[in-house]
């Protein structure tokens, strides 16, 4: 897979709702990708993050992974088939080692965060 060829519109990343809270679990699709590798940055950080949000004090890595599956949203790099990141391949590592900062910052790499709509009041 190349990053020279992607998509028309860019790479997309694909939520989905663990909790199967949504239709088919989709939460929502990102598009306007430029680059795989940012498409896959996205992915991994925000899955890191969802993780995060179910780590709550006091739970083992069990219980953690157990409130992802119940609770959490999972990322995929659409239209990737092997060059797209897989949560599957870190979950573990995600469980068993608390993120930092950074490591959870999906906004920064988020393609919507330069659309002058977003800060743009509802008329």
């Amino acid at each position: 897979m190349s990053d020279l060829f992607a998509p028309p519109g860019g790479w997309r990343v694909r939520i989905l709702d663990m909790s199967g809270g949504a239709q088919d679990n989709i939460v929502e699709d990102i598009a306007g990708f430029p680059t795989l590798m940012q498409a896959n940055a996205f992915a991994r950080r925000y899955v890191r993050d969802s993780v995060e949000l179910c780590r709550g004090a006091g739970l083992s890595t069990k219980q953690v992974l157990e409130a992802w599956f119940a609770f959490g949203e999972d990322a995929v790099v659409l239209d990737a088939d092997e060059g797209g990141w897989k949560s599957a391949n870190e979950l573990g590592d995600f469980v068993d080692t608390p993120a930092g900062a950074e490591e959870r910052n999906w906004r920064a790499l988020d393609p919507r965060r330069d659309d002058p709509d977003d800060d743009e009041p509802d008329a």
